[in-house]
């Protein structure tokens, strides 16, 4: 069985939570690896679900024993996603999707290559995405200026990924991410040809 691998970047506050949570929902085979985190958890987010949440002494750990596929510091935290874990949604047949910034989006090239498809999501400028973010309540300015910091550094890996998707409207964004996950299936890589096809 061929492996499906999405790996999915966008700054903070482009929608991409809310994207993944839509394709997932509507598309069971479609695993989500749920990372691990040295931040504290938000309100109505649970272990296990959003995010493993540990300490930074048990996060080193991890890392000594070589049991992150990638990880980074993002805004002052760490986030990095589980070999095992990922390795067990392929190992089982279904679809593998990693939500990672761009430093992750980089280590999971090195280690999938051509294997898997790059999305970035991102919104029609950095004002919005400011708007986005001022509107969401939880950003003092200084955490402000470090996403949206952030997020230009972020931009710049754009011309690495194999699809876009703009998240000006949110139903409309989401066609287009469902779209990018339908034409993914179509590779050539993935559909080999019976030999009369190609006489």
């Amino acid at each position: 069985m061929n492996e499906m691998i999405f790996v999915v970047t966008a700054p903070s506050g482009a929608g991409k939570t809310t994207l993944i949570k839509r394709l997932t929902a509507e598309y069971p085979r479609l695993s989500f690896s749920v990372s691990t985190t040295t931040r504290k958890p938000r309100e109505g987010e649970i272990h296990g679900l959003h995010y493993h949440f540990t300490t930074d002494e048990v996060f080193d750990e991890m890392i000594a024993q070589g049991e992150f596929m990638e990880w980074a510091h993002i805004h002052q935290n760490r986030y990095g996603t589980s070999r095992k874990a990922a390795m067990e949604v392929l190992a089982r047949g279904d679809e593998l999707l990693l939500d990672v910034d761009m430093q992750g989006g980089e280590a999971l090239r090195r280690e999938f290559g051509t294997r898997a498809n790059f999305i970035f999501i991102v919104t029609p400028s950095l004002d919005v995405l400011r708007e986005r973010l001022m509107s969401r309540g939880t950003e003092n300015p200084e955490s402000l200026a470090i996403r949206l910091g952030n997020a230009k550094k972020e931009l710049t890996a754009l011309p690495s990924y194999d699809f876009v998707v703009v998240n000006d409207d949110l139903d409309r964004a989401y066609e287009e991410l469902k779209s990018v996950y339908t034409a993914c299936h179509y590779r050539v890589s993935l559909r080999p040809l019976h030999p009369s096809v190609l006489k």
